[in-house]
């Protein structure tokens, strides 16, 4: 059986990133960059002014030094005529420096009267000017290929005169619940029903991750209801991911079904607990996971091969969760022959993140993932991990109300 590495491998081995699209810089927000974009300008376009000030020629001018005003120069203006040695010019924040000066002094460092200024202090040559170019040159690189679009980056575009570029798409994903035993939410669940949980989880994942939804109805154990149902989801969505029916049950038949879509199968079944039933290949050249019916299962798979893959698709870099090396509050036990995967939160404690298990693990509950910030590889064969000990965690979301790890 697959390790977790070795199945991962496979998964990013076979995923490229979606065909790039061209769209306005306001439709970018969240999206991927598809090429490297370059500065068309200097930014600063000219040497100006940072400070609402007064601007002159330094020449050695030193505090009680009086210079006459020449003039008023507001952001958005220029002046065409040279600034007369010994003469200053009033300049607002952002404008540009006019000939024949070279130094800016703000306006609460000089006492002012009817015939001009006098230096409070002694100025430095050049002080307070934003030199052309100092942030970026003509033809240098303001982002490259694969860096995510968020608002510092939308800024950074919009300054520098960038209306239109190329993205890759956020992967839209079909998701399809299997099982004669799943019911809506809404209807009371009969003797062996249970509500179909596992769709509001994982549809509630995809939209956290920005991806549209193709939603599918529930298909029973039913090859022919199977089949109508991966159709439609093969063909709305860049990916298909299915729950239930990949095991080894009489009635698990998506793997049998999906064949006949000319399925290319990549794994069945990993040493991983949570999750050793997932599947994972290709149809229609798509990516589909068949993801384990357990909840809990359903949801680590989901982290561990879906989540990557997604992000693959969009164009991301970086596509697996990051680690974060944290302290182990309560021991962990091992024992196991598969590497298992446990849930856990995160409590900052002077300074250092603290994991704490949760209390549920079992695959078929959901009330191990409530709350959940991340998971705790244990290595299979592991005698366990003893509290106090440090570990890494697989990241899966920050903490209520913090911002970064």
């Amino acid at each position: 059986m697959l390790s977790y590495v070795e199945a991962i491998r496979i998964v990013l081995d076979r995923i490229r990133p979606l065909p790039a699209v061209e769209v306005p810089l306001q439709q970018a927000l969240g999206r991927v960059l598809a090429e490297p974009l370059n500065a068309r300008w200097d930014m600063p376009t000219a040497d100006n002014s940072a400070m609402d000030g007064y601007a002159f020629a330094f020449a050695g001018q030193t505090a009680g030094n009086r210079l006459p005003v020449a003039g008023f120069l507001p952001a958005g203006s220029y002046r065409k005529e040279p600034v007369p040695q010994g003469q200053a010019v009033k300049i607002m924040t952002g404008a540009p420096i006019p000939e024949g000066c070279d130094t800016v002094v703000p306006i609460e460092g000089v006492c002012t009267d009817a015939g001009g200024i006098c230096l409070e202090n002694s100025p430095i040559s050049g002080q307070h000017i934003r030199r052309r170019g100092e942030e970026i040159r003509e033809g240098e690189e303001l982002l490259a290929a694969g860096t995510a679009i968020h608002s510092g980056e939308l800024g950074l575009l919009a300054s520098a005169g960038i209306e239109r570029l190329k993205v890759h798409p956020t992967p839209k994903v079909a998701l399809l619940s299997t099982g004669d035993e799943l019911v809506e939410l809404g209807q009371q669940p009969g003797p062996g029903q249970i509500i179909n949980s596992n769709y509001y989880l994982l549809s509630a994942r995809l939209c956290e991750e920005g991806c549209p939804l193709a939603p599918l109805p529930i298909a029973r154990d039913r090859g022919e209801a199977l089949s109508v149902c991966i159709k439609q989801g093969l063909a709305a969505a860049d990916m298909l991911i299915t729950t239930g029916g990949v095991s080894v049950g009489d009635r698990d038949l998506v793997q049998q079904t999906l064949d006949s879509f000319g399925f290319e199968l990549g794994f069945w079944k990993v040493s991983i607990k949570p999750g050793k039933p997932v599947l994972f290949g290709t149809a229609c050249g798509k990516p589909v996971f068949g993801l384990p019916g357990n909840p809990a299962a359903s949801a680590a798979t989901f982290e561990l091969f879906a989540r990557p893959a997604l992000r693959r698709l969009a164009g991301h870099g970086e596509v697996l969760p990051p680690h974060l090396r944290v302290i182990l509050s309560e021991p962990v036990r091992g024992g196991e022959s598969r590497q298992r995967f446990v849930w856990g939160n995160l409590e900052e404690q002077e300074g250092r993140y603290h994991f704490t298990p949760s209390d549920h693990q079992g695959s078929g509950q959901n009330r191990g993932i409530q709350g959940a910030q991340a998971l705790l590889p244990v290595d299979g064969g592991s005698q366990g991990i003893a509290a106090g000990s440090e570990v890494d965690v697989l990241l899966l979301r920050l903490p209520p109300d913090r911002a970064t790890p």
